[in-house]
């Protein structure tokens, strides 16, 4: 495989940053997931955490060095993650279990796989141009579907920001899967939270998006993001993928997997970061961080058998 990947996650006018995402390749596929959490003080970071840590340690379990059914893995490592939220929530008596929104998708074979719950999106740009994204789990694309709002009035609606499908909470994820889909040199697949696409749009998306060099591209929409949404700015996180055929001249900092060994994997998965944030803003201590985390691995081991 050839392709050039990176991601960024930032906290916005927040006082915590929710978000969480990361990716993982062996020889022959890479995972990439992004998570949007929601939950009181530090339980959103918990959910989010859980889902792309438990979905990233399951890719690493079993891709020797291929999925063998990548679908199939997305809806096992979904729905295991989604229980392992559950069960942290419960050894915490929590009224409530956290949630968090999560889009996953698998490449490998020269082919796209991916799954999603709630409004963190999947994008995939050709010749420059979206040529398709993931539909929303929300109260407002319902809304539109049924002819009651525009695009331009679900921007507005105070409602925007409520799904009815995602994992953790008191309900089972209605997660929705893609078909597979055959990747061209130079298609850019991008997975989003709401922070990036709500305020930027598709147009601003695509033609950041168009520019050659993705390590610059994805600094430059959150910068932008930021900008337009101004004090109200959520958390915003973008990991972008532009594919690379064999026969192409990938930009420098491409990736090339020929010569990694079957059984090794390269990750890079966010984690707590303070360090990001205004002290005066991030509401999180170490002692909670530490306490988090080492709970975090205690959900996913019951779940990774």
């Amino acid at each position: 495989m050839k392709f050039t990947i990176y991601q960024e996650s930032r906290i916005g006018q927040r006082k915590n940053n929710q978000d969480r995402l990361a990716y993982s390749y062996s020889r022959d596929a890479l995972l990439m997931v992004v998570a949007d959490g929601m939950g009181g003080h530090l339980h959103g970071e918990v959910a989010s955490h859980i889902c792309v840590q438990f979905i990233t340690e399951a890719f690493q379990r079993d891709a020797r060095s291929v999925q063998r059914d990548p679908s199939m893995f997305l809806s096992r490592a979904l729905t295991n993650a989604h229980n392992a939220i559950l069960d942290y929530a419960f050894d915490k008596n929590l009224d409530e279990a956290p949630r968090t929104t999560v889009v996953a998708c698998i490449v490998q074979d020269g082919f796209a796989y991916w799954a999603h719950a709630g409004d963190s999106r999947l994008y995939v740009l050709r010749q420059g141009k979206v040529a398709m994204h993931t539909r929303d789990h929300s109260r407002v694309q319902l809304m539109m579907d049924q002819g009651l709002l525009n695009a331009e009035e679900a921007a507005r609606h105070p409602g925007r920001n409520r799904v009815y499908s995602c994992l953790g909470g008191n309900h089972a994820p209605q997660v929705e899967f893609s078909k597979r889909l055959p990747l061209r040199d130079g298609d850019v697949l991008a997975l989003c939270t709401d922070g990036v696409w709500g305020p930027l749009g598709d147009a601003a998306l695509s033609e950041g998006l168009s520019a050659p060099d993705i390590m610059k591209a994805v600094p430059a929409l959150l910068d932008r993001a930021e900008a337009i949404a101004g004090a109200s700015c959520d958390n915003l996180s973008m990991l972008a993928m532009r594919w690379h055929d064999d026969a192409t001249q990938p930009h420098g900092d491409a990736v090339s997997t020929q010569t990694m060994a079957l059984d090794n994997f390269t990750t890079q998965l966010e984690s707590f970061d303070t360090s990001r944030a205004p002290a005066s803003r991030f509401d999180i201590s170490d002692d909670d961080i530490e306490k988090a985390i080492a709970e975090i691995n205690a959900a996913i081991q019951k779940f990774s058998k």
